[in-house]
């Protein structure tokens, strides 16, 4: 096991490229499923969650390579159709897998999936989507077992804009006789970009970006190369980072028409932002004022990944944010942590209240999720003096070189082992 020492103060300045996005290229990868002849997908970021789906897909009868940032998936040797135990509990994103089986198989299984502990995340959306569909459900010994009854086309209508649910529906229906309408869809980038690898492959969706999307089941689909888009919440992170701190820095290969909510929230915090093309530039002098309310929302608007990012960022900022979390009642997790380097937060139920502090002092942290872990860094970064940030593993799931990236940037930033307990043996 690591943690992360980090001695605060350092302005950052310099370039970063953006690795392609976590939550677009694991949806892809269960789609390669669908797939009767191999798949080229570039632009793929060497993550943990990555490297679980890739071990999903070998354990399914798949064969994967990785050349680079390629990945080369041959799924027409697939010849299983349940998810291990172990791997579907290693992260959120195994779910998808429930659809993708049910359109190649006819039947799939799988344990409940695991990821960031961020509260309820119930299933419940995707088994009934299914069920109307003609799917029949069981769940036995903690495994849930899906089957086609029958295969029914018509409308479905989600009660919320859900994204995996969304996905989950676009693999199941990729395959199916017939046509199904899909109201309330979610709108993220990322569902667009499935959409994207699924029509390369054969498939026939249309009303991509919109919540109304419309599949036209296929007889098959065939190998796609694709290039997956760039990650916007690895974006957002350096971009928060670079504020908080101070100095110049342009991030490559990103886009960012898909982050306005947070390109707007940096510019009233006093950064100067430029958009051009693939490219995004900051400056910013470390000294930031308080940002209008955040409401976190579903796309196109102000993410949830990155609510705990920018809190960080503004903690030593002139006046009150107000943080309103509205997707998962456990996003908070980061507060008592930031708390401990001084942080003047409030929280009251769904709502954080941030009031700037002119210092920061250096403390040990520990990170309970993925993003949380990004803003403990940031806040770290923020500090007088030296911090240690433990639980490094969820940050491994979605971050690929954060820690030399940085240091690139200027921080003073080392990830050391922990040493293992002493056990005293009688």
């Amino acid at each position: 096991m690591k943690k992360l020492l980090i001695t605060g103060g350092a302005r950052l300045s310099g370039t970063v490229r953006i690795h392609g996005a976590k939550n677009s290229v694991l949806p892809v990868l269960a789609a390669c499923c669908l797939c009767t002849s191999p798949c080229v997908l570039h632009n793929c970021p060497d993550i943990e969650d990555v490297r679980t789906a890739l071990a999903i897909l070998e354990s399914l009868g798949c064969k994967t390579r990785r050349e680079g940032s390629t990945l080369c998936i041959d799924a027409s040797g697939l010849s299983k159709f349940r998810v291990e135990k172990r791997l579907a509990g290693k992260m959120r994103s195994s779910i998808l897998f429930l659809g993708a089986l049910l359109a190649r198989c006819g039947k799939a299984e799988l344990a409940l999936p695991g990821g960031c502990p961020l509260g309820e995340r119930p299933i419940d959306l995707h088994v009934k989507s299914l069920a109307k569909l003609g799917a029949r459900f069981r769940f036995e010994k903690g495994i849930l077992q899906a089957a086609w009854r029958e295969r029914r086309d018509g409308d479905i209508f989600l009660s919320i804009p859900s994204v995996g649910a969304t996905e989950n529906l676009l693999l199941a229906c990729a395959l199916m006789n017939g046509t199904v309408t899909l109201h309330g869809a979610a709108r993220e980038p990322e569902i667009t970009d499935l959409i994207g690898f699924l029509r390369a492959a054969g498939a026939d969706i249309r009303g991509a970006g919109t919540s109304e999307l419309t599949i036209c089941g296929a007889h098959k689909l065939h190998g796609a190369t694709y290039t997956i888009l760039p990650d916007r919440i690895e974006t957002a992170t350096y971009l928060c980072m670079a504020a908080g701190c101070g100095g110049e820095v342009e991030l490559q290969r990103c886009d960012g028409r898909l982050l306005a909510p947070v390109i707007e929230r940096l510019r009233e915090a006093g950064c100067e932002i430029n958009c051009d093309g693939s490219e995004i530039a900051l400056k910013s002098s470390g000294r930031l004022t308080a940002v209008s309310p955040v409401t976190t929302a579903p796309y196109p608007g102000f993410p949830t990944d990155a609510q705990a990012i920018l809190m960080a960022a503004v903690l030593r900022a002139k006046g009150e944010s107000v943080f309103q979390e509205t997707v998962f009642e456990r996003r908070f997790l980061h507060v008592p942590e930031l708390q401990k380097l001084g942080a003047d937060i409030v929280l009251s139920g769904k709502t954080a209240r941030v009031r700037g502090v002119a210092h920061l002092h250096g403390a040990m942290l520990r990170a309970e999720d993925l993003r949380g872990a990004a803003a403990l860094i940031t806040a770290g970064l923020l500090a007088e003096g030296e911090s240690e940030v433990l639980g490094l593993s969820h940050l491994a799931r979605g971050y690929e070189n954060l820690e030399q990236n940085l240091k690139n940037l200027g921080a003073a930033i080392k990830s050391v082992d922990i040493p293992a307990p002493f056990v005293y043996n009688t």
